[in-house]
């Protein structure tokens, strides 16, 4: 009889341990949750303030293409292509700002772990590809000041020499970036700086909220 009631006091003793662990879990995940809510809406803010920006620079950028084209001439043959190549490639950019705030907006936290993981993976996946892509940029700002008035005619050798090296090797900055740039190669620290500097760094905060949540289960 003492035996049987030893019994039955381990068992409830136990399914009070569980009651607990499952209290604990369910806090654990609502207070995680929250820290994650807030790393993502100091996201959206920086995407709504990138759009914003994004905005203006493209309509000055726009308005300028537009003035070079309803005055055209041939001198500004590069002028109109670089800028045309840099305007589209930042509007690819506010798309960017736009689709990342949209997939922000789009997470439910009610909803199962695995899924906010895997949106914010998405997500970070997106903004690395984002900042690799706006390096793409850099050999048309070694262009855009030049004129077939002047270049390469009325230069001297070692200027044409010195600009098709300068193109060049921006062109091959640009490429090396846009390849090395990836999640993959996130423990280097020059990737991650530029990855926070364009809002990487809250998507990884709040990826790491829920690496918490985790390593409780596993212990």
């Amino acid at each position: 009889m003492e035996e049987t009631n030893f019994v039955l006091l381990w068992k409830e003793h136990y399914e009070k341990i569980d009651q607990s662990l499952a209290i604990n879990k369910l806090l654990l995940k609502e207070l995680i949750s929250q820290k994650a809510k807030s790393a993502v809406k100091s996201l959206k803010l920086f995407k709504f303030v990138g759009i914003v920006l994004a905005v203006v620079y493209l309509f000055v950028l726009g308005t300028l293409i537009s003035i070079a084209v309803l005055h055209y001439s041939s001198a500004a043959n590069y002028f109109i292509f670089s800028m045309t190549a840099i305007f589209f490639i930042n509007a690819k950019a506010l798309y960017d700002y736009i689709k990342h705030l949209a997939w922000a907006g789009s997470i439910d936290y009610n909803g199962s772990v695995t899924a906010i993981q895997e949106k914010l993976a998405r997500l970070e996946v997106s903004i690395f590809k984002h900042t690799s892509s706006m390096f793409l940029q850099l050999p048309f700002w070694t262009t855009f000041y030049l004129s077939n008035k002047w270049f390469p005619q009325n230069v001297g050798g070692g200027y044409i020499l010195f600009q098709c090296l300068l193109t060049a090797i921006f062109t091959w900055l640009a490429y090396w970036l846009y390849k090395n740039i990836k999640a993959k190669n996130a423990d280097k620290k020059w990737v991650r700086i530029l990855f926070n500097g364009s809002g990487g760094k809250h998507v990884s905060n709040a990826l790491g909220a829920f690496k918490e949540l985790e390593q409780f289960k596993l212990e």
